[in-house]
């Protein structure tokens, strides 16, 4: 299904009533191809990351810098209440967040999670990324790490009475569930390298400690250099399950554009999981050339494209089960 683009009154709705005033894009006609430096992001909100992202690119920065400027935005608005610690707490009242980062030439990578306190999770797993010989840190000590390497944080002063009164079954009998956003964002720069980014807050009410697919190279995000980048956002549980972008970037190398590649990869999933098509789950993904496309399982799936013409809001509906 080629993405389409949503009517201007449309967008202009849609991004008012779904994400926070500042949380905008423009856009008019789009096509699925561009030259020059490309951004892809997901949601509408994500037209903060892309355009902060471009304009890194343009302004001569890095694709890292890129990729950690645009979340990092998105990050502070904690836009649409899913991204930052603005977003939506766990079951036992307090947020932990989810990032990763990962730059296509040589595969480096970086990730966090259950991570407390910390204004820019996408900072510190860039952190994790060039400062240890690691990939991933988890919970109290990714805090240490980030805290070590200057990464902005909050008191956590309000933290261990939350967590006593959860280990006492002091609990919330109904948090509130609602919500599972993120912002995945890809970016292939002006000499055809490609480097990704995620952030999250995760799955509201989630029980303290779960890990969605935000962090999980291969799950939530995957870039290999030669062939292009997807990323997820959705119920993580169900793209995790699937290693769904690293199937998405795989079925771009056997020869399927962007737009084919993120179809086939929900048929596939739906196919053969129990849950069918109700999945919750879409996909963004942009290869070396430049192409781009965009697949969701049951819902109609906005997401934001910038390039040398401008920033565009893209929507494809739900894939025809087949």
């Amino acid at each position: 299904m080629v993405p389409r683009v949503l009517s201007r009154p449309f967008v202009v709705a849609f991004v008012f009533l779904m994400a926070l005033a500042a949380c905008t894009g423009t856009g008019s006609r789009a096509p699925t191809q561009a030259s020059g430096p490309i951004t892809i992001a997901t949601w509408p909100f994500g037209a903060i990351a892309t355009e902060l992202a471009h304009r890194t690119l343009a302004s001569g920065g890095s694709r890292l810098d890129a990729i950690e400027t645009g979340i990092r935005e998105v990050e502070r608005q904690s836009c649409d209440g899913s991204v930052g610690l603005g977003g939506r707490p766990n079951a036992a009242g307090y947020p932990q967040l989810d990032a990763c980062i990962l730059d296509g030439p040589g595969q480096r990578a970086g990730s966090v999670a259950g991570l407390e306190g910390i204004v820019h999770p996408i900072s510190a797993a860039r952190a994790v990324m060039e400062h240890s010989r690691h990939v991933m840190l988890v919970g109290e000590g990714a805090r240490w790490f980030a805290l070590e390497h200057g990464v902005a944080s909050v008191d956590v002063g309000d933290l261990p009475a939350k967590k006593q009164a959860w280990q006492q079954r002091q609990r919330e009998p109904n948090p509130d569930r609602s919500g599972h956003d993120t912002v995945t964002l890809l970016a292939l720069d002006g000499e055809g390298h490609l480097a990704g980014g995620c952030s999250t807050s995760g799955a509201g009410g989630k029980l303290p400690g779960r890990v969605g697919d935000s962090p999980i190279l291969g799950a939530g995000l995957y870039v290999d250099d030669e062939v292009g980048a997807a990323g997820a956002t959705g119920i993580g549980e169900n793209v995790m399950r699937w290693c769904a972008t690293f199937l998405i970037v795989e079925r771009m190398r056997a020869g399927l554009s962007p737009q084919e590649a993120c179809e086939e990869v929900v048929h596939r999933i739906a196919r053969n999981d129990p849950k069918g098509y109700a999945l919750d789950i879409c996909f963004i993904a942009l290869d070396k050339h430049g192409r781009f496309g965009a697949a969701a399982s049951n819902q109609k799936f906005p997401f934001a494209v910038t390039t040398n013409a401008g920033t565009q809001l893209l929507s494809v509906e739900a894939v025809r089960p087949r």
